[in-house]
């Protein structure tokens, strides 16, 4: 009886401790930024209640978790929904804080607080409008990292539309206010591998021609790509791979030879005609149109997503195949 007692004590001391920390989590008035499933419970298998669409306002009662809000609508129907930042803005968080003067920087308006400097990376929770922030470092031109008020660090996106500073590099230092941020040369390999990482984590995800952008249900080859980016390092790139390809080309000079690529660059190629080099042969490869694109790994393979039967996103070799054939240029979109 002792024994349980006992038990019985721990387990209430310990949903008092917890508590609290669930109370931390943003609530206030937000904006639905892409259409999304209001569900019963927390979960992709919880029942709907119906779709939010893009542009009406709701009310974050709690975060749930890392992946779930709960939420109120319009008509006060309470349920769960995704808390990806593609489907939900903060407009009027419940409070603002005030910086302190060993802030550098402040909150501009509601931004996701990450365990890592990609989109994909773990939501600490949502920083609120006006909190002061110490930049303690910048990874890539596209992430801050940053410790809060209560001594957690984390990484935010650099775009000012979410953060306020003059920080120019460095650790420490500087003065909140409006001016333009400096920032110092990106971290390309870091931000590759995070874009890769972004890449890999969806292996398997189903192909369909001319996917929904808004879901990352299912892909096509650019779809795939643009997500790997914008997820690995908040960079969104245009949404087809012709318009990809011509992205390429304005940030520098492209590679015709593939064996010249460098990992995290993009690869362009042309329609299937065979599996031979000689149902290539002739075609002026300058002038062809591009119909596909992927991400360059290094050792000769290519990570993209080409068809239904073969799987979904998936690597290929590519010396002595169709995609070597195929093959028109590829370059690096930093």
């Amino acid at each position: 009886m002792k024994k349980l007692t006992a038990m019985t004590m721990i387990s209430i001391l310990a949903a008092s401790i917890t508590m609290p920390i669930a109370a931390m989590a943003q609530t206030g008035q937000a904006e639905i930024q892409a259409s999304v499933t209001l569900r019963e419970q927390p979960s992709t298998s919880g029942a709907m209640i119906r779709y939010l669409k893009a542009g009406e306002n709701v009310t974050v009662l709690s975060e749930v978790n890392a992946y779930w809000l709960q939420v109120r609508d319009g008509a006060g129907r309470v349920g769960y929904m995704s808390s990806a930042d593609k489907y939900i803005e903060f407009t009027a968080p419940d409070e603002a804080v005030s910086a302190p003067s060993t802030a550098n920087a402040v909150a501009a308006s509601s931004a996701s607080f990450r365990t890592g400097p990609s989109t994909g990376a773990e939501r600490i929770r949502y920083l609120k409008t006006g909190e002061p922030l110490t930049i303690i470092g910048q990874p890539n031109s596209y992430w801050y990292q940053v410790q809060d008020q209560n001594g957690v660090q984390g990484y935010v996106s650099s775009d000012p539309k979410y953060v306020t500073t003059n920080y120019t590099g460095g650790t420490g230092g500087g003065s909140t206010g409006g001016g333009a941020v400096q920032t110092p040369a990106v971290d390309t390999n870091a931000a590759i591998e995070a874009v890769i990482a972004a890449g890999m984590k969806y292996w398997g995800t189903p192909y369909e021609y001319s996917s929904d952008r808004s879901t990352t249900t299912t892909f096509d080859c650019s779809d795939f790509v643009r997500t790997a980016f914008r997820e690995g390092m908040g960079l969104t790139l245009p949404a087809d791979s012709r318009q990809q390809g011509e992205y390429v080309k304005s940030k520098g000079a492209v590679k015709t030879d593939w064996r010249s690529l460098k990992r995290g660059d993009l690869m362009l190629f042309m329609s299937y005609k065979g599996t031979s080099a000689s149902n290539y042969a002739g075609v002026n490869k300058s002038t062809a149109t591009i119909t596909h694109v992927g991400i360059y790994l290094g050792d000769g393979k290519v990570l993209h997503t080409y068809s239904t039967e073969s799987g979904g996103v998936r690597t290929n070799d590519i010396a002595g195949t169709h995609w070597e054939h195929r093959f028109l240029y590829g370059g690096s979109a930093l």
